[in-house]
């Protein structure tokens, strides 16, 4: 009897993940854009002006990582940076009119990647597995590691 492979859960998890970012990677690369350009775009898209360290907390990274994207996104001519009024040591950082008008290149390319992902699940199942995906972020987001590692010591 062949045995079954105890963390194959997550490791389609991750793979499914990683086929995910290559494939919209790929569509965002025919637009000029590289991985993770395109979450700085959509996050100032949807409110627009953040500090650095603001969009750094909202995409999970760290500020030194954002602030290599931002220049690189500024220099493709796609964000522009300003003083702010308040505090001359913070900057704002803001789509140019170009950044503006690529926004819909990059819900396109993300559209057709969550397209691809789902061809052959209905509805039903489309929407159960973005609540099991929910609860999964939950838990890896708000749970305590140590209380989880002593409550699933016994499930071993």
């Amino acid at each position: 009897m062949a045995k079954t492979n105890k963390w194959a859960t997550m490791s389609r998890l991750h793979s499914a993940a990683r086929l995910s970012r290559t494939a919209l990677a790929a569509r965002l690369l025919a637009h000029g854009f590289y991985a993770g350009q395109d979450q700085i775009m959509l996050a100032l898209s949807n409110d627009d002006g953040q500090t650095p360290g603001q969009l750094a907390a909202r995409l999970g990274v760290r500020p030194p990582t954002i602030t290599k994207t931002i220049n690189r996104l500024q220099a493709q001519g796609f964000l522009e940076k300003k003083a702010s009024d308040q505090d001359a040591r913070q900057a704002h950082i803001s789509l140019t009119e170009l950044g503006r008008e690529t926004i819909k290149s990059i819900e396109r390319s993300v559209r057709k990647t969550e397209k691809q992902a789902l061809r052959g699940l209905d509805k039903k199942e489309q929407k159960t597995l973005a609540k099991l995906l929910s609860r999964i972020e939950a838990n890896l987001t708000n749970g305590d590691l140590a209380e989880l590692d002593d409550d699933l010591d016994g499930e071993e």
